[in-house]
């Protein structure tokens, strides 16, 4: 990809955000990227010619405004999450990543691109695919899941984003078109080898790993490759280290 393709990323404070910034620089890909402090930006990414940052709550921008910065935009990249703290978990908003989802999609739609943008959501393996999918879990893993989503916020907002993707805006929608990325507990660590499945591969008990680098390899590969995109459209891949098969 060119500089002549902007990519929106959300996120890109966080551990992973920060990587997919850095990656998608260091590949010459114009970027802008909203973020509530762009002090916390990483140091590999600020103040480079390539990023435009955007200082702002998503959530609080006005329609017309979110607008004006997802416009002109070839793809959106989501590492929105929650921060594993009791504030972050059970503090406002509790539907961060849903809510987020939802917006751009709506932006994206009301901006009627030529072409459907590409939204790269990062996801986790906590989430099913609808429709009972994911056949790898059995009845006392899926009760262990619910529950999760039943007490803790981050969970079930995860899945709400997930099953709007799916749901909502499926997969014939003419401009926006979207993958959900799931990773296994996230590690620190390089690039290295990974594996893609369609679905679940490993057990709440014993699960896999994925470096956060990885993670954001494949989304930013998702991004500049039409033809990976294309083959992952519509879709929830799981994403593991290969050294964890």
């Amino acid at each position: 990809m060119s500089d002549e393709h902007t990519v929106l990323v959300l996120g890109g404070t966080g551990r992973t955000g920060g990587r997919v910034l850095e990656q998608l620089l260091s590949r010459g890909v114009a970027v802008r990227a909203i973020v509530r402090s762009a002090g916390r930006l990483p140091a590999g990414a600020a103040g480079h010619a390539g990023l435009t940052v955007v200082e702002a709550d998503l959530l609080s921008l006005s329609d017309d405004g979110l607008r004006r910065h997802v416009a002109g935009c070839d793809a959106v990249i989501s590492c929105l999450g929650h921060v594993m703290s009791l504030k972050g978990m059970f503090g406002a908003p509790r539907d961060l990543v849903t809510r987020a989802t939802t917006r751009v999609c709506q932006a994206i739609q009301a901006l009627r691109p030529a072409e459907p943008v590409r939204l790269v959501l990062m996801s986790s393996v906590s989430v099913n695919r609808p429709g009972g999918l994911d056949t790898r879990r059995g009845k006392m893993e899926r009760a262990v899941v619910w529950l999760l989503r039943a007490l803790l916020p981050p969970p079930r907002d995860n899945q709400e984003a997930a099953g709007s993707l799916y749901g909502t805006i499926g997969t014939a929608d003419p401009y926006v078109r979207w993958v959900a990325v799931r990773p296994d507990s996230l590690l620190e660590g390089d690039v290295s080898e990974y594996v893609l499945h369609e679905g679940l591969v490993s057990s709440l008990a014993h699960p896999d790993s994925t470096n956060m680098a990885n993670v954001a390899h494949f989304m930013c590969e998702l991004v500049v490759n039409p033809v990976l995109f294309a083959d992952w459209a519509g879709k929830m891949p799981v994403i593991v280290n290969a050294v964890s098969e």
